[in-house]
């Protein structure tokens, strides 16, 4: 296990971690992001299998949100208002009259401060950020925490700690793209899903949550059993329709707070596996609908439409306006904790 950094110009820091089994990940402190994980395929042969910049530095004020930490809030929040003890408060509205991804300067356009540290036998690195109270408007001073490992056993765990001192709302999560056939030039329309979810929460036409919870059966987002995700993703299903595919929040199941699998994805033609797992109620599956083909990515390849899908952990977007979502409200003397793991492997 071993972990290398490199000072990148202004405050731009790179780290590596590396184990023996060919798994590379690339870090930057700009965003606390994940600027590759590489891993072999079938035959032995590694590739970058997420979407990024071809330049580190051109995560500084990048787009998409490639690879970076998203809060104080992930997703969205509708009109940027909810209430916490009969106060309301309102965020930055970024994203059609809401709330998105933590505001105009969410936590993805800072500098964390950055430090290797010891953590069993695994190579890891520390990011952390202030959040001073009333940034983007949220309440409460917050200090957050990312760690992220790389194990012996090419598993990439992330874990957020979070803490204030006001009650404040919190939901922090990793907003990185896959491609396990290892080129943003390929589609990720035959890569296989599966999602541990028997519901998801429907979305308007702002993409917000209306506060139904519906059951996947007999919908274009029944991913209970492992299917390619181009199938049914030009359906005439309104979700779909609203989305131009897939971004919809699913209800994980067997919901207590501990990890279990979320997701697994498998590409076929490279033999790459991908287990999710995370102690989140839920996770947000997006396939690229709006990549554009204007950001420069890896191997100097254009970022196009469905090059890359998501699968963000999470609390449920525009959870503090609706009473049946698990609660996101955190307060002084508690501590936010979440845990999401990648394992990477082949089949």
């Amino acid at each position: 296990m071993n972990v290398s950094t490199e000072k990148l110009g202004n405050n731009l820091e790179s780290f590596v971690l590396t184990n023996d089994k060919m798994m590379k990940v690339t870090l930057v402190n700009y965003g606390a992001a994940i600027a590759g994980i590489e891993v072999p395929d079938r035959d032995g042969k590694s590739a970058d299998v997420t979407l990024g910049h071809a330049d580190l530095c051109n995560y500084v004020g990048g787009r998409f949100y490639l690879g970076a930490t998203v809060g104080r809030f992930a997703n969205r929040i509708r009109y940027g208002k909810f209430v916490i003890d009969g106060k309301e408060y309102q965020v930055t509205v970024n994203s059609k009259g809401n709330h998105l991804h933590g505001g105009t300067v969410g936590f993805d356009k800072h500098y964390w401060k950055s430090r290797i540290v010891n953590q069993n036998d695994d190579a890891s690195v520390e990011f952390t950020l202030f959040s001073p109270d009333g940034d983007e408007g949220f309440p409460g001073t917050m200090q957050v925490k990312v760690l992220y490992s790389l194990t012996k056993d090419n598993q990439f765990k992330m874990k957020y700690t979070a803490t204030t001192d006001k009650p404040t709302i919190v939901n922090l999560t990793n907003h990185g793209y896959f491609n396990l056939t290892g080129s943003p030039a390929n589609t990720i329309l035959d890569h296989f899903l599966a999602i541990n979810s028997n519901c998801f929460t429907p979305t308007d036409d702002l993409s917000v949550p209306t506060g139904e919870i519906r059951n996947v059966a007999n919908t274009p987002l029944d991913f209970r059993k492992s299917t390619a995700v181009g199938d049914r993703i030009n359906d005439s299903y309104e979700q779909l329709k609203l989305a131009n595919g897939y971004d919809q929040n699913f209800v994980l199941n067997d919901f207590t707070g501990n990890v279990r699998q979320a997701a697994r994805l498998y590409e076929p033609s490279t033999g790459r596996l991908l287990e999710v797992l995370t102690d989140q109620p839920g996770v947000q599956l997006y396939s690229g609908n709006y990549l554009d083909g204007k950001v420069v990515g890896k191997g100097g390849i254009p970022i196009r439409p469905r090059s890359g899908l998501c699968l963000e952990c999470q609390d449920f977007p525009n959870a503090p306006n609706v009473k049946l979502f698990p609660s996101v409200v955190l307060r002084p003397g508690q501590a936010y904790k979440r845990t999401t793991i990648y394992q990477f492997g082949v089949d």
